[in-house]
């Protein structure tokens, strides 16, 4: 049965990947983006997640289309990574108000309906460094790490109205963001992979739809690594 799913920052990269992984599994998929044109074949609605009034209206055009949001998967999310020794409070705060007050602000607009309707799956999109740590990254370290505890309060928040709420922490993943690192860069990062290699960004989005599926009914509040074996013990 086709569900009514919102992806945010899903014009590009992993994001893309996890909307046209949902849309080929039947389901409605809209994603929000900031720029450009919306992808092929996808609905999409321009969204900053850093405006509540954005997401008001994103939400509002994607209930028109498709129907109130019964999967919402929080992707968005940007870097400005600097030591902190040198590091601005916008480059902290800014990164903050993107990766982390952005899903609080997407998953409340949508807890509401999914709460009336007693069933939903929000999936936010973390990353290993939140549990790891990275040195140049304090801001976008502690905006990833902190989706976890936001999750796992929710998912207690929810359990009770049939909502589920899980985290994928991907690790380094091949997309145009890590495609610009020097080969030695890449060769240095995946040396200190188990598997021994990169991601592929379906390979993130498989996990994601698989806790956005009734194969995942009985889990909630987890944390679903999607690194090769990078962040194990964490």
């Amino acid at each position: 049965m086709s569900r009514s799913v919102l992806v945010t920052g899903g014009s590009r990269g992993i994001g893309l990947a996890i909307a046209r992984e949902l849309a080929t599994a039947g389901d409605a998929v809209a994603v929000t983006y900031r720029s450009g044109e919306p992808p092929e074949g996808l609905f999409g609605v321009r969204c900053d997640v850093t405006s509540a009034e954005d997401v008001d209206t994103a939400f509002g055009k994607v209930e028109a289309e498709q129907g109130p949001v019964e999967v919402l998967v929080a992707n968005a999310g940007i870097t400005k990574d600097t030591l902190l020794a040198i590091m601005s409070e916008e480059s902290f705060t800014s990164v903050l108000d993107t990766n982390l007050t952005g899903a609080f602000r997407v998953a409340k607009r949508a807890v509401k309906g999914m709460m009336r309707k007693r069933g939903g799956r929000i999936v936010l999109v973390s990353s290993v460094v939140g549990l790891m740590g990275s040195p140049g990254q304090t801001n976008y370290a502690a905006s990833k790490a902190g989706m976890v505890g936001f999750a796992r309060s929710l998912a207690r928040e929810l359990g009770s109205r049939n909502v589920t709420v899980n985290v994928v922490t991907p690790g380094f993943v091949d997309t145009d963001m890590t495609s610009v690192l020097s080969e030695d860069r890449q060769k240095a990062i995946t040396a200190t992979i188990p598997l021994g290699r990169m991601a592929q960004p379906d390979e993130v989005a498989k996990a994601v739809r698989f806790l956005a599926s009734d194969d995942a009914a009985y889990i909630t509040g987890a944390v679903l690594p999607v690194d090769g074996g990078l962040g194990m013990g964490h």
